[in-house]
């Protein structure tokens, strides 16, 4: 199912972010990092997928989950290459690329080139930044655009 991956309105984002935490305001929003071990979906095995936090877009499959030991959730590919905005990043003196929610542009955290195959690649996330759908259950919709699909897993 193709998701609409235009970006909430002024009044909706206000909506949406109203109803942060303190600590998902300083990651979704400001580009922060949880700390490492802590996050409620580093040791999540269920089978489902993982939605933006924010605006509820999906991102990953628990199929793609795995255990890279570094502390974080990490995934090595997207449910939908779209669904994620890539952005070079070189706070902290070194060069990283920051993953974003393509549609409401939260901070989701960062991609390496370290995974395992296929696609070689590291999608290392906070836990904040998500929010688990379990397989069967009908996925987030808080921007009322329609899309309470259900999804495989």
């Amino acid at each position: 199912m193709p998701f609409d991956l235009s970006p909430p309105s002024d009044a909706q984002r206000a909506q949406l972010q109203a109803g942060l935490t303190p600590e998902e305001r300083r990651v979704l929003l400001a580009h922060g990092t949880e700390a490492p071990f802590c996050g409620v979906f580093l040791d999540n095995k269920q089978t489902g997928h993982y939605c933006c936090r924010l605006c509820g877009l999906p991102l990953f499959a628990s199929s793609t989950k795995f255990d890279s030991g570094t502390g974080w959730p990490s995934f090595f590919a997207p449910l939908d290459e779209r669904h994620l905005g890539r952005i070079t990043d070189t706070s902290h003196g070194m060069l990283r690329t920051e993953i974003t929610c393509t549609r409401c542009a939260s901070h989701l955290g960062h991609v390496f080139p370290d995974g395992p195959p296929p696609s070689f690649e590291r999608h290392c996330l906070n836990s904040v930044c998500l929010q688990f759908v379990a397989s069967g259950d009908r996925l987030p919709d808080p921007l009322q655009r329609g899309e309470t699909a259900l999804l495989a897993g």
